[in-house]
């Protein structure tokens, strides 16, 4: 075989040994047909995140989120045809949630997840389901009462959450003077904070009013602060899950703009709750209840 007759084979040859060596790229199956074949679904809850996803005195989840997660059951049973769901409920950390839902070991979580760009591109987000601002908690005794007053102070952050990005590059700027201080979730937080381990602790503010319930002398602590970011939380699912996420965000608009979810928030966040029967006696904010009329997928 001649040498110009050699190459133009192996260039004829070349791309089919490429295909044949290529592995086989399997789709991941739809999430509606593993919850249709196996009448199981798997949802992600947070063990401490006071009053939206957490565990009560008796070990069982509870919470804003939660209970709205519950609620999505209903329109998937129906929209499966199935009479029955079974529910394994699978706890998340700030640290694994987003792996979880990303390697199928959780069908949707449901819990504090704040819905931005950089998340949106490792998994899809539900309509929203809560608004929140940035802000800080402190014992009252303290001079602390903005973001300003921390150079010089231990701030106890929850890690690989928004709220530490945000100190920290506000430490940045503050050249800096603040001693961050890391805990693995919000209840450890809190724990340190009254400890004294820091004289204040950055997140979200209603989950600080949640961890302000749960303390020895709730009066002691204050929730102080402008708000450093708003932000909206989300349901996750899996990326590419179209059918699941228009049945979810379906369901949840129904919720929203019926008055059911004002009632589950009255229920939370106005009233004595678990496992302390104490009441965080906070109102809905307005971008809540503008939510709650006209209800978004989108990140703030």
């Amino acid at each position: 075989m001649s040498g110009t007759l050699l190459r133009r084979v192996m260039a004829l040859v070349a791309p089919l040994a490429l295909v044949a060596a290529a592995p086989c790229v399997r789709a991941q199956p739809d999430t509606l047909v593993k919850i249709s074949e196996t009448a199981t679904i798997n949802l992600g809850h947070r063990e401490s995140s006071v009053p939206f996803s957490y565990y009560d005195g008796k070990r069982q989840v509870v919470g804003y989120s939660h209970e709205l997660m519950l609620r999505l059951l209903d329109a998937i049973k129906a929209e499966l045809k199935l009479p029955a769901l079974n529910i394994k409920l699978v706890p998340v950390t700030p640290q694994n949630r987003i792996p979880l839902v990303q390697n199928g070991t959780v069908d949707i979580e449901c819990g504090s997840t704040t819905h931005n760009e950089e998340r949106a591109r490792q998994v899809a987000f539900s309509t929203s389901i809560f608004v929140i601002g940035t802000r800080l908690m402190t014992h009252r005794r303290t001079q602390i009462r903005d973001f300003a007053d921390l150079a010089g102070h231990s701030v106890v952050v929850t890690a690989a959450t928004t709220s530490e990005r945000l100190l920290r590059t506000f430490n940045e700027r503050l050249g800096g003077t603040i001693n961050i201080v890391m805990a693995k979730d919000h209840g450890e937080s809190f724990q340190l904070l009254e400890a004294g381990r820091a004289e204040a602790f950055m997140m979200d503010d209603a989950l600080l009013y949640g961890e302000r319930a749960k303390a020895q002398n709730p009066d002691d602590w204050i929730v102080v602060g402008s708000p450093m970011s708003y932000e909206a939380y989300g349901c996750m699912m899996r990326r590419g899950d179209v059918s699941l996420k228009r049945i979810v965000d379906r369901e949840l608009t129904r919720l929203m703009q019926s008055g059911e979810a004002l009632k589950i928030y009255g229920k939370w966040f106005q009233r004595p709750i678990p496992p302390r029967g104490l009441n965080l006696n906070w109102p809905p904010s307005d971008a809540l209840l503008e939510l709650y009329r006209h209800p978004s997928d989108r990140p703030l």
